[in-house]
């Protein structure tokens, strides 16, 4: 083919599960490290599934993740807006030239008769219960009858036993499956919508998509589609079959084990930046040491060549650990804007940027997400309402009492003290009481901030600035007598 053209392809059944982002990153990521097109198609045949507001969900996951759509719903293209439910005439005139060339066949079986058909497979333990082409030996009258007395029915297609059905996978290398374990597929329902099988194969060659990049999950559907393009005498794309993403025990990726839709991760606060490196190692890698990318160093790296065949273990320290050193790159503003949006919906709004900034530069090496600016060092944004148990008792001695009040007479002598000029008062002070520095650190930070840890002591006394820190100091020496 002339252009590479890939297509993401998901159906609006609700969340979007971290494996469809996988999917829509790699055909993302091909495409563009080949120049080519990266299409979204709306798979919405089967209606009952259909969720109210899912459509307007993928989108916005995409637009979130930096994932932008060259052709797709509201940017259409020559075959645009890709919405499966409005190209029904499309599927129906091609189900009607299988239908004419005999690739397919009406079937009006009744639901009774296909769960009887099934039941007894079941009991004969065969080793997959498939319909029994009762219908492909009516005659042509008897279809016609049938159809003009409205009898419900669906098209299916016609699998010619025998068959060695052979296809390259890109991943996989040579496929194969054996035409007797494939079932003649409805293609077209009673409803007179098709089915995914009818309805991908079609709008994948008249997209023009070269190459097929989807989950493990459905290499059994295609030898499907591949007869299918056999029937239609249509060139086939390249298929490639992205491995598994698997819980740490090595099941399937489920629920059950922990959360599976980007919603999820979104909420949580998990960087796009974070999100999408760690995705892009479940299955891929480079062939190097590497494993920090920004979006524009995928695109230069990515190669199907260098996809795994087996199953991806999805490790949650690591994307913390990711996330954590994407958030330490941003520049301060850019934190900066988070960190406000962050703010806005607790109870700690208002503070200036200085301020901000100056928590951000002592926090940032203690921080793997954007609300522990926050929730890491509550002591900038309120006065501690409690001490450390255990610190009071480690660090809190008789004599602690007049060497914060020392310390703090020391630092009122300034105007505006700098971070020097705080180390300055600390070391005179623990001099004049012929004590380490540790004396007179520890009860400090349990006063400024009632805990033991977080940055350095000078850090929380400059943020906080003389007169908060002197306040909270009478206030430590009150409680802690």
């Amino acid at each position: 083919m002339d252009e590479i053209r890939v297509r993401y392809a998901p159906s609006p059944t609700g969340y979007v599960h971290i494996g469809n982002l996988r999917t829509a990153l790699y055909n993302y990521l091909f495409a563009k490290s080949k120049g080519g097109k990266f299409i979204l198609r709306i798979e919405d045949t089967d209606q009952t599934r259909k969720v109210e507001g899912a459509v307007e969900n993928i989108i916005s996951i995409l637009k979130w993740a930096g994932l932008d759509y060259d052709e797709g719903p509201m940017k259409g293209g020559s075959d645009g807006p890709y919405y499966q439910s409005e190209r029904l005439a499309i599927y129906s005139e091609h189900c009607g030239y299988l239908l004419e060339k005999k690739k397919a066949y009406y079937c009006f079986c009744t639901a009774e008769r296909l769960t009887a058909l099934r039941e007894e497979q079941q009991k004969q333990k065969l080793p997959q219960t498939k319909y029994d082409k009762h219908c492909l030996h009516l005659s042509e009258d008897e279809v016609k009858k049938n159809l003009d007395a409205g009898m419900p029915h669906v098209i299916r297609l016609n699998v010619e036993p025998g068959q060695i059905i052979k296809f390259r996978d890109y991943v996989r290398e040579d496929v194969e499956f054996h035409s007797d374990m494939v079932d003649d597929q409805i293609l077209m329902k009673s409803d007179g919508f098709p089915t995914y099988h009818l309805a991908n194969v079609i709008d994948d060659h008249l997209m023009k998509v070269s190459h097929v990049i989807r989950g493990e999950e459905w290499l059994p559907s295609t030898p499907k589609h591949v007869l299918l393009y056999d029937a239609f005498g249509w060139e086939k794309p390249v298929f490639a079959h992205l491995p598994l993403l698997l819980n740490p025990d090595r099941s399937k990726l489920s629920k059950r084990q922990g959360d599976v839709a980007v919603e999820d991760y979104r909420k949580k606060g998990y960087l796009k930046e974070a999100l999408i490196n760690f995705i892009a190692l479940l299955g891929w890698t480079a062939g190097d040491d590497k494993e920090i990318y920004n979006l524009d160093e995928l695109i230069k790296s990515f190669s199907l060549d260098r996809v795994n065949k087996s199953g991806a273990v999805f490790d949650i320290e690591k994307l913390n650990w990711l996330n954590a050193e994407h958030l330490r790159a941003k520049p301060d503003e850019e934190i900066l804007g988070m960190l406000k949006e962050e703010l806005t919906e607790t109870k700690y709004a208002g503070f200036s940027d200085d301020y901000l900034l100056n928590i951000i530069a002592a926090m940032r090496p203690r921080v793997s997400f954007i609300k522990e600016f926050i929730t890491n060092c509550l002591y900038f944004y309120e006065d501690p309402e409690t001490y450390e148990e255990a610190s009071v008792k480690k660090g809190w001695k008789p004599q602690s009492k007049d060497i914060l009040m020392k310390f703090a007479e020391k630092i009122s002598l300034f105007d505006t003290p700098a971070k020097e000029e705080y180390e300055k008062a600390l070391k005179e002070t623990a001099a004049e009481f012929s004590v380490g520095n540790g004396a007179v650190i520890h009860p400090l930070r349990l006063a400024t901030s009632g805990v033991s840890g977080g940055p350095g002591i000078f850090d929380i006394c400059f943020i906080l600035g003389k007169e908060k820190t002197v306040e909270r100091i009478k206030r430590a020496v009150e409680v802690l007598k």
